[in-house]
């Protein structure tokens, strides 16, 4: 038994979701993900049932663990009961723990949702804010969102917002001391330190990749993970 298979036999995620795989392949067949991308659940269950570090090191490494969508539909089809999902999960874990996600283009991610999703919820209470999600680094939301940024004080009172406002109703404005707790939370988890360990393995692949990273979401490494893709991810491809 390798170190790596070691190191996720200590996630209870891993124990509840790997029991005894017979091969069937019925979680690929269910798997949403399966269906667009180079991405087989019942392949990533059988190398992790082999226990050979060489290959665990090769997926924590991979852009496969990151095309699961966690939808959990493998779940309710194994007949041995197993959790792909669960497994992704765990590997994910350690892929960031040990800075293994800054090698593959959808691990590079990470660093993007942490300094959007991750911090928006510990600065405003929410995973998406519509104040932060600026036009110019989704153009993708077309020349609507633009307008609706531009005028959002006043869309969100006509939709019945209570944006930015104290008081209750959509989209309020959270309490500091419920901001506070969030942060323990965090703090308790080990999330804050996670974030630390994504920011601090991203700043070298930043700089090995000699691309300028900041604080910021404009900078150039942030724009290169936003918009690169190698369009060899989908069967398609």
């Amino acid at each position: 038994m390798g170190k790596l298979y070691e190191k996720l036999a200590e996630d209870v995620r891993f124990v509840e979701g790997l029991k005894a795989c017979l091969n069937c392949g019925t979680c690929t067949a269910i798997c949403p993900a399966a269906e667009f991308y180079n991405y087989q659940p019942r392949k990533i269950v059988d190398i992790l049932q082999n226990r050979d570090d060489s290959q665990i090191e090769e997926l924590l490494k991979s852009d496969t663990i990151w095309y699961c969508g966690e939808c959990m539909s493998c779940v309710t089809r194994c007949p041995r009961g197993n959790a792909p999902g669960l497994l992704i999960t765990v590997l994910r874990s350690l892929s960031q723990e040990l800075g293994y996600f800054t090698e593959s283009e959808k691990g590079r991610q990470q660093l993007a949702i942490k300094r959007t999703v991750g911090e928006w919820i510990l600065k405003y209470g929410y995973c998406l804010y519509p104040s932060q999600i600026l036009p110019e680094m989704h153009p993708e939301q077309g020349p609507i969102w633009e307008w609706e940024h531009e005028h959002i004080t006043a869309v969100m009172e006509r939709l019945g917002a209570n944006y930015m406002k104290t008081g209750p109703g959509i989209l309020r404005k959270i309490p500091q001391e419920d901001l506070d707790e969030i942060q323990r939370i965090f703090d308790e988890t080990g999330a804050t330190e996670r974030f630390r360990k994504i920011e601090e393995f991203s700043a070298a692949k930043a700089q090995e990749m000699k691309l300028g990273l900041n604080e910021t979401l404009d900078n150039d490494y942030i724009r290169h993970i936003y918009t690169s893709n190698t369009k060899d991810h989908t069967k398609e491809s």
